[in-house]
């Protein structure tokens, strides 16, 4: 257990942040899991709608610090080339 008071109040925060996280992470492999459903369908209108949410929810949690910028660039990147696919 935290002894001092600014321990206790980063134990507070860290409880907070943690649970957070967590949700951003839930949604970004729910929309992951959208977008490779998409995929296996075949259908192109479905898998640029699935690529698009993937892509903003990343970028999201980016700039909430959820998800490093290059594991972002690297999952973008993969799901572009689904939607650029010929």
């Amino acid at each position: 257990m935290a002894n001092t008071k600014s321990a206790i109040k980063a134990a507070r925060k860290s409880a907070r942040f943690t649970l957070r996280n967590q949700g951003v992470k839930t949604r970004l492999k729910t929309l992951h899991k959208k977008l490779e459903a998409a995929i296996k369908a075949g259908e192109a209108a479905a898998i640029k709608a699935a690529a698009g949410a993937y892509a903003s929810a990343m970028d999201k949690a980016v700039k909430s610090g959820v998800v490093h910028k290059n594991a972002a660039s690297r999952a973008k990147a993969r799901a572009a080339k689904y939607v650029f696919a010929k």
